[in-house]
């Protein structure tokens, strides 16, 4: 047996109230004086009779979908920057409105096909999202429509949009002050360096704001770096490789800064096979706040992503009245765990 669908009239009718008394009361009308009588009967009568509001026909008058499109390279397939999407669904459901999440997995055609799939749904505004920090050239489609950049910026100079991203920057300083507060003056070095990240924008915005902090801070404290490894990739078997390399110079490191927490995993385990103690004999700090740092014994400490409060905040500035081309830096918090101590003595 299909249901009848509830309609206002029917609301209206069983409040005993006109049809434009319980339409206004339904959408929120603050601009008209009903009685609390009204609203009690109107929000009663609908509650009973299981009245939902005709969506199709609100858009209409009101030329608003309370739609929020969310398209992405690999972000709602990678686990760890799969809470940028988690903060955008809960900021759009607090606000009303709905998340499509669409992914091209970098495929040009894809991207179109999914872009034009949400135009043609009419959506409010588009979160176009990238799984890396970098710069991104948007599809002119876009253009002069409601958009937010998430963990990304324009790559057009001339088209500023508005984004939401990490301050690397920020997070690179609290890294090496982190060492420096430990007493570490000799013996640091770092893990990571990667000349195309750091030239190219388009590749990372990430390494060369993580690499700017570091050394920002090191400076402020008469401090220089020992020794540095370049890695291809900031993936685990680059972190073991850059780090055997430096425990082959002449004096041993005694402080490692990682620019990601995969590094970082490589780089304990070269340790360990030189019969080195994390934190007793070298201590370690890194970036990202990836689940395997806080299963790292000992405990990786690290600059945490915040990525479920930039698609949070991605959803909230696309929603806002007035769009603007804010460029906005989301803090990395440092969760201090045991990978840091003082300097060894021997």
């Amino acid at each position: 047996m299909i249901r009848k669908r509830v309609t206002l009239a029917d609301v209206a009718d069983r409040a005993g109230l006109s049809k434009t008394t319980a339409s206004m009361v339904l959408n929120g009308r603050n601009d008209v004086r009903l009685s609390p009588e009204a609203f009690r009967r109107v929000l009663a009568a609908a509650e009973e009779l299981g009245y939902r509001p005709n969506v199709a026909a609100r858009s209409l008058r009101t030329s608003k979908t309370a739609t929020i499109a969310f398209v992405s390279d690999i972000v709602a397939t990678t686990r760890f920057a799969g809470d940028m999407i988690r903060g955008a669904l809960d900021a759009a459901r607090e606000h009303d409105h709905v998340l499509l999440i669409a992914e091209t997995q970098g495929d040009e055609a894809i991207e179109q096909q999914a872009i034009e799939a949400m135009l043609d749904r009419q959506v409010d505004g588009m979160i176009y999202a990238s799984m890396a920090t970098r710069q991104l050239s948007v599809p002119t489609s876009l253009l002069g429509r409601p958009i937010v950049l998430l963990n990304a910026t324009s790559a057009d100079p001339e088209q500023p949009l508005p984004s939401i991203r990490p301050d690397d920057g920020a997070a690179g300083y609290a890294v090496a002050m982190a060492l420096l507060r430990s007493g570490h003056r000799e013996g640091i070095v770092l893990v990571g360096r990667n000349e195309l990240k750091e030239r190219d924008p388009r590749v990372s915005l990430a390494a060369g704001a993580r690499l700017e902090g570091i050394t920002r801070a090191l400076a402020e404290h008469g401090v220089a770096l020992a020794g540095e490894a370049f890695c291809e990739e900031w993936q685990p078997e680059e972190g073991y490789a850059g780090m055997r390399r430096l425990l082959s110079g002449q004096s041993r490191p005694r402080a490692v800064i990682c620019l990601n927490d995969r590094l970082a995993f490589g780089a304990y385990q070269a340790l360990t096979e030189a019969g080195l103690h994390v934190a007793d004999d070298v201590s370690v700090v890194s970036f990202d706040d990836d689940a395997l740092a806080s299963w790292l014994r000992p405990g990786l400490s690290t600059a945490a992503l915040p990525h479920e409060q930039m698609g949070r905040a991605a959803v909230e500035l696309l929603i806002q009245p007035d769009q603007t081309t804010e460029q906005r830096l989301t803090p990395m918090p440092l969760i201090t765990r045991a990978s840091i101590a003082a300097p060894s003595t021997d």
